[in-house]
């Protein structure tokens, strides 16, 4: 599992997969969820925009799990 810091509150989920260089382009980030690719703390998610918080744990199917943590202030 990787760990991948943001330094805000939350970060919506189609630009986690860009910054955690999953997806290269927005594009492929949204075909990638809209395709049903991408669970969420265990639950498919199909909103390119859900906001993602520390704690939450990313999942791609046949992928790597990424869980996203807060940068230490």
């Amino acid at each position: 599992m990787e760990k991948i810091v943001i330094h805000t509150d939350y970060i919506e989920l189609d630009s986690l997969l860009k910054w955690a260089n999953i997806a290269m382009t927005g594009g492929e980030a949204k075909e990638m969820i809209k395709s049903g690719l991408v669970l969420v703390n265990g639950i498919l998610e199909t909103r390119r925009k859900k906001k993602i918080y520390p704690g939450d744990r990313v999942e791609i199917v046949s992928g790597p799990a990424l869980i996203v943590e807060a940068e230490e202030r």
